[in-house]
């Protein structure tokens, strides 16, 4: 639908016009710097920075409804630049212009129901938000979405060139990156580093198809992580890491879809998203606060941060009730089936902790809740989900864990309608599901498969049928019908089928 379309009133604003005055806030010290290079963390003080438009106050100038109208008709809209993140484009990059826009198909991933039974289950109305079917197949196209955006500006205003793009990762990031990367060569050329063997196979082939320098490295994510940095402090990279304030800026737009996806109606919702790293949560709590400063939202939801028992320092952070007391202590991780979530010092804790309390107060309540989940919860609920209808990762699973937990602590109510972060696609981690059913975790998961949830595939080969066909040797017809009967006969009794 062209613009030229749409209502009189909402015509001006389609294609966005909102010039934002973009800076690098520091959380620590307040002290602001220009988006002009890269920075990722604040030149004075070391804290991890937020991207502030100090021409937001703007925003607040066009009514709420208006806004809304204006998002619902972009939904109609053809260009490419506004059919991904960029359809909330005076939120999450003013200053990058529709020609310096990425967009390989993220954003916009659907919001699922669960069935009638796998709400009994759980004992309240829940959806999954399926952001595995973003291109990459996993959350992580959001911000990559912004970041690379934001890079490409740069490149094309010659601000910077030969950039090389670098991250740790646990599997996702780095086939995100590996895949923006890819997409502006020869510009832009990538590395990751990944912590060795504790990736899986599906998610280590994503970079190296891309194209990427892949790195394993010996430890876990964090001593990743602290190489990377180490890297950008000596090196002209580009940090691709939720550091990175322009990631979190990308990801923001899951907020957005959702409160558009429920027309922008956030009472009685509770929206649950795994840490990892904490730049996921550290977006979703940003991103509504955003839309209710602008009264595109009259309510804020409730936010509950999951982790798992084997990487918890976000939950145990939060586990006092002082808050005058907390402190954050980081953890030493044991093995996750939530392998993005395997994360003992998460960078974006200061954002949290920040945000947080915002976003608290803006509500004039306790509206971000924390909780904790066995890997064996983790497992049997991704596979009850899948086994209703969904194609949640193990994440997936982790945050429905944690919605049984959150019910049972009374922080939702039967009143509430839940959405659940499935942040990847099932297969990225159908390894696990394979350990499950073969029961062949080691004991450090305590993870122990439900028979009534194991599945095996069984061979039907009659042991008195010596004719079978093969690859390139079809049967004679009296031998094939030999085998269609004796075959079909033997399924039908196993599925337990009555004749016609």
């Amino acid at each position: 639908m062209k613009p030229e379309s749409f209502p009189k009133n909402i015509r001006p604003h389609i294609i966005p016009e909102h010039k934002g005055e973009l800076v690098y806030r520091c959380l620590g010290c307040d002290r602001e710097y220009g988006i002009e290079k890269l920075l990722y963390t604040c030149p004075d003080c070391g804290m991890v920075l937020l991207i502030h438009d100090l021409n937001f106050a703007f925003l607040k100038k066009i009514p709420g409804k208006k806004w809304r109208d204006i998002f619902d008709y972009r939904r109609m809209i053809k260009i490419p630049a506004l059919k991904g993140i960029y359809r909330y484009h005076e939120f999450i990059g003013p200053i990058i212009p529709l020609s310096s826009v990425i967009y390989l198909g993220e954003g916009h991933t659907p919001l699922i129901e669960a069935n009638y039974l796998l709400q009994k289950k759980v004992g309240m109305r829940f959806f999954f938000k399926n952001d595995g079917q973003n291109p990459s197949a996993s959350f992580k196209d959001r911000g990559m979405a912004s970041a690379f955006s934001y890079i490409n500006f740069l490149v094309q205003n010659k601000l910077v060139s030969d950039v090389l793009a670098i991250c740790a990762s646990t599997g996702d990031t780095s086939a995100s990156a590996a895949l923006y990367a890819s997409y502006l060569e020869p510009n832009i050329k990538s590395a990751v580093l990944l912590p060795h063997k504790k990736v899986t196979p599906q998610q280590l082939s994503q970079p190296l198809g891309s194209g990427a320098s892949v790195f394993e490295i010996p430890g876990v994510f964090d001593d990743c992580m602290k190489i990377v940095e180490n890297l950008s402090e000596k090196y002209n990279v580009a940090l691709l890491n939720s550091k990175n304030a322009w990631r979190i800026l990308g990801q923001e737009s899951y907020s957005y879809e959702i409160a558009q996806d429920f027309e922008y109606d956030m009472s009685n919702k509770a929206i649950f998203v795994p840490i990892g790293n904490a730049g996921n949560i550290t977006a979703v709590l940003n991103g509504f606060i955003k839309f209710y400063a602008t009264g595109i939202i009259n309510v804020l939801p409730k936010i509950i941060g999951v982790q798992s028992e084997h990487a918890n320092p976000v939950f145990n952070y939060y586990s006092e009730p002082d808050a005058q007391k907390r402190k954050f202590i980081p953890v030493t991780v044991k093995p996750s089936v939530a392998q993005a979530a395997m994360i003992g010092n998460p960078v974006s804790m200061p954002r949290v902790i920040k945000l947080v309390e915002t976003y608290n107060s803006l509500a004039g309540k306790e509206r971000v809740f924390f909780v904790e989940v066995k890997e064996q919860a983790i497992m049997d609920w991704q596979i009850t989900a899948n086994r209703h209808g969904h194609i949640a990762c193990t994440h997936g699973g982790e945050c429905l864990a944690g919605l049984v937990v959150a019910v049972k602590r009374g922080f939702v109510s039967k009143k509430d309608y839940a959405v659940l972060d499935s942040t990847a696609h099932a297969l990225k981690f159908s390894g696990f599901q394979d350990m499950y059913f073969e029961n062949k975790f080691s004991h450090e998961y305590g993870i122990s498969p439900d028979k009534s949830l194991v599945n095996f595939p069984v061979l039907i080969h009659p042991k008195d049928l010596k004719k079978v066909p093969a690859p390139g040797k079809p049967l004679k017809e009296s031998d094939f019908k030999t085998f269609l009967n004796r075959v079909s006969d033997e399924i039908a009794e196993i599925l337990n089928l009555k004749n016609k």
